[in-house]
């Protein structure tokens, strides 16, 4: 699986794992046990989860589906901006390492800025990892202005990611946003990358598809892997569906293929407000 690197200078793979949405069907927790472990056995090393996601039973899931293999796995964790102060923000990562049986994150990120200030969630982040239980910190959600006000506190430049809603539908983030982030080494996650399968009908991914006897899902997924510097976490609880993702980290669209996803799905011409699901 190809990496990137971080600013800390720690290689992630670029086809990940995410679990918004899962863990909340008892009757699915087995076979989505079965997805993640067979994403990590394709090479999908990294996964992402939250506090947030079915009130901590993704977190519980992953820890489940991690267990005795939690050295081979990056694991990606977040906390809720409304539990982000100081004293908050430990005890949130402390419930997050206990549901999910281990003693650290690897990257631990502000889900989304909230009303306590910045400053207050870096020195839980900096306490939390001068702790050692977490590796790295990162954001979530930030768009350019967040990330100015982030880079500005003293510390605030160790950030190691932003992970954004990014897809053919929503490229926003391409006209500010990621450049911003690439001039600085600071690699883009992002989640939502099929568009939670809503695109997957268009004529143009169809054409695509066709071309390399692929599924669009996987076209959709090999563009947004196009360039250096972006991660993406689709989330699969079918282990069917996660063979085909990992497998779209081989595939090389071409120029023409490029154009004609271009037609369908325009880059920004101006300014775009980060969108968030």
């Amino acid at each position: 699986m190809r990496t990137t690197t971080l600013p800390s200078g720690e290689q992630v793979v670029v086809l990940g794992q995410g679990t918004w949405h899962m863990a909340e069907n008892p009757s699915r927790w087995d076979i989505e046990i079965k997805a993640l472990r067979l994403g990590l056995e394709l090479g999908m090393a990294l996964i992402d989860t939250a506090e947030m996601y079915a009130d901590g039973r993704a977190e519980r899931l992953v820890g489940e589906a991690i267990a005795g293999h939690r050295d081979e796995v990056f694991l990606v964790g977040k906390v809720l901006p409304q539990n982000a102060t100081r004293t908050g923000t430990v005890a949130a990562c402390e419930g997050s390492l206990r549901r999910l049986g281990t003693d650290r994150l690897d990257l631990y990120l502000l889900h989304w800025r909230g009303q306590v200030p910045l400053e207050e969630t870096l020195a839980a982040f900096e306490q939390l990892v001068a702790s050692g239980r977490i590796r790295w910190w990162g954001v979530s959600n930030f768009d350019v202005s967040d990330m100015e006000d982030l880079v500005a506190i003293t510390g605030g430049s160790a950030v190691q990611s932003d992970q954004i809603l990014y897809n053919l539908a929503r490229r926003g983030p391409e006209f500010e946003l990621i450049p911003w982030c690439h001039n600085r080494g600071i690699p883009i996650m992002a989640y939502s990358p099929i568009e939670q399968g809503r695109l997957l009908g268009r004529q143009a991914l169809l054409d695509v598809a066709v071309r390399h006897e692929v599924t669009t899902a996987q076209v959709a997924l090999a563009w947004v892997l196009r360039n250096d510097g972006v991660i993406a976490i689709p989330k699969s609880g079918v282990p069917a569906h996660v063979e085909h993702n990992a497998a779209a980290a081989a595939i090389h669209l071409t120029d023409d293929d490029l154009l004609l996803l271009d037609a369908a799905f325009p880059p920004p011409l101006s300014r775009r407000p980060l969108e968030r699901l």
